[in-house]
């Protein structure tokens, strides 16, 4: 990129992004259309916790990096999305919902026994991004979510047909997402548009989302390792799950 590209014109490439979103990978799309077994289904639930939980985090540091007031006012409310103004609310208490839906417990999700090393690793690697970054550029490496409410809808759309055993109080944190995840675009979206004006800003913010959509696909890769391969880590010395469970920093 040599020149800066128009509003417009860097907005489409932003948007280009979507074509390497984690709804086209296998492991996804296997979800999607069905073929998921139960214990990939609650794999993918139990680690996708491990990301719920550390979204507020991310948006924690954020903040903390941002001495502008307006935008933690605005960025605050993705910290309550997740949290819940008390117990009982918020996004992550409808992903426990939701993991209970699909048979797993409050207890195996909170105690993160199921979260696999490349799942850990991947989101551990967003996190210290977000602390490390400028406020600027780890605000827009959340813009993956330009693409979040098609998968979303996908799932609401797809899954009650495909999994008739996961049990309906399960999908409400997708429905919550629908609204919550344009509002979040709109606002990260304007952000981009207007902080990466410059052809070397561009193709770094270019290269930022990429590196969201790298940690999503990442995580499924580890997964698909795991749960369709039958190839966890240490399969070939162990068949116990030998990894760390706990967070170390």
């Amino acid at each position: 990129m040599t020149e800066a590209l128009s509003p417009e014109a860097f907005e489409r490439a932003l948007r280009a992004k979507g074509d390497y979103y984690h709804i086209y990978h296998p492991f996804h799309v296997a979800m999607h259309n069905g073929e998921a077994t139960p214990e990939q289904i609650r794999g993918w639930v139990a680690n996708r916790f491990y990301y719920q939980t550390n979204i507020p985090l991310k948006d924690a540091a954020i903040m903390a990096n941002c001495p502008d007031p307006a935008t933690r006012r605005k960025w605050v409310q993705r910290i309550l999305d997740h949290d819940g103004g008390a117990d009982g609310e918020g996004g992550i208490e409808a992903w426990l919902q939701l993991g209970e839906a699909v048979g797993l417990t409050r207890d195996e999700l909170l105690s993160e026994r199921h979260v696999l090393p490349g799942v850990r690793f991947a989101v551990d690697a967003y996190v210290n991004f977000a602390r490390r970054a400028g406020w600027r550029e780890a605000a827009c490496s959340s813009l993956t979510e330009l693409f979040a409410p098609q998968i979303h809808q996908s799932r609401l759309d797809t899954w009650p047909q495909h999994y008739p055993w996961i049990k309906e109080e399960g999908y409400f944190y997708f429905r919550s997402r629908l609204g919550q995840a344009r509002r979040d675009v709109e606002h990260g979206l304007a952000l981009a548009l207007e902080t990466f004006t410059t052809a070397e800003q561009q193709a770094r913010m270019l290269e930022i989302l990429q590196f969201k959509l790298d940690i999503l696909w990442t995580m499924l890769d580890a997964m698909t390792m795991a749960y369709s391969l039958q190839r966890p880590p240490y399969h070939t010395v162990t068949d116990k799950a030998a990894w760390h469970t706990t967070r170390l920093v």
